[in-house]
């Protein structure tokens, strides 16, 4: 083992996790390091503590990065992962982006009780979704 191991912070949700585990591998296949050699800190950010309103009414963007960078910067933490779609624009001083991992298959899924497919919705039909990034609801017009 190496004398400190490789400190991965990330959120604790499921997605988080998943990812954080991914590039734990890699790290250990890539740099022949044992398990021990890879420490997962779990952080609670502040996205994941609002629950009283919108993240939008929060403040939107770096909600779920902020105490993400803290740990990076104070040196709790040597890397980081998290969902790009998260990301500020603008990192602070001293922090960079400097690897992003092939996505998986990137097409949503479709759950509905009385079509097979989007196309098979009459038009009109309404669809919602309960992702942040896409919570307004859109008309299905035929052919878009």
């Amino acid at each position: 083992m190496s004398e400190k191991p490789v400190r991965i912070a990330t959120r604790g949700s499921p997605l988080a996790l998943a990812q954080a585990e991914e590039v734990a591998a890699r790290l250990r296949a890539a740099h022949g390091l044992a398990v021990a050699d890879t420490e997962i800190i779990v952080l609670r950010t502040t996205g994941d503590r609002i629950q009283d309103r919108t993240l939008a009414e929060a403040g939107g963007k770096g909600l779920f990065t902020k105490e993400i960078e803290e740990a990076l910067i104070d040196g709790r933490a040597n890397i980081a992962v998290h969902s790009a779609k998260d990301v500020p624009t603008w990192l602070p001083d001293g922090l960079i982006l400097s690897s992003i991992l092939e996505r998986e298959d990137v097409r949503d899924a479709f759950i509905c009780r009385i079509a097979g497919s989007l196309a098979d919705l009459p038009e009109g039909a309404i669809v919602g979704t309960g992702t942040g990034c896409r919570t307004c609801r859109r008309r299905l017009r035929r052919g878009r």
